[in-house]
């Protein structure tokens, strides 16, 4: 496996971690609707939360890791999520989040790990349910939260 491929699975594991510490409970990892993917799917007491998790080894922190959640980024995930929000018929409000860490290559030390909690929002354009099956499309307006 590729070294950036060991990062992202390594920082993965380290986020699943701190959500477990936060009281989280992992729902899915890499939960996959075609070739979109959603790194860690969590509850807590009230929201079902779908987490982006950025790693960044210290040689190349020029941004922070969180800055490559583009709009690209966020809409990949939203799609993901409305699949996984009708399959499994989630109730709870959603929220989604980005977990940044930045680590040193050579000791695996983490110099930052943040939980960025509502990321971003993406709005609500149309929810059509019938008996059949439901449509969720969703509509990115400019609601990023410090990304």
């Amino acid at each position: 496996m590729a070294e950036h491929n060991d990062t992202g699975k390594w920082g993965e594991d380290v986020a699943a971690n701190l959500l477990r510490q936060k009281g989280y409970n992992i729902l899915a990892r890499n939960y996959r609707v075609g070739s979109l993917e959603i790194d860690i799917i969590a509850e807590d007491k009230n929201f079902t939360v779908f987490v982006e998790v950025k790693t960044r080894s210290s040689k190349y922190a020029d941004i922070l890791p969180e800055q490559y959640v583009d709009r690209e980024k966020e809409m990949n995930i939203v799609h993901a999520a409305s699949t996984y929000i009708k399959t499994n018929r989630i109730t709870k409000d959603i929220r989604f989040d980005v977990v940044s860490l930045i680590i040193n290559p050579l000791t695996q030390e983490i110099s930052r790990l943040e939980h960025i909690e509502n990321a971003f929002y993406p709005t609500l354009r149309t929810v059509s349910q019938n008996s059949f099956n439901g449509q969720y499309r969703w509509q990115m307006k400019g609601k990023r939260r410090g990304l």
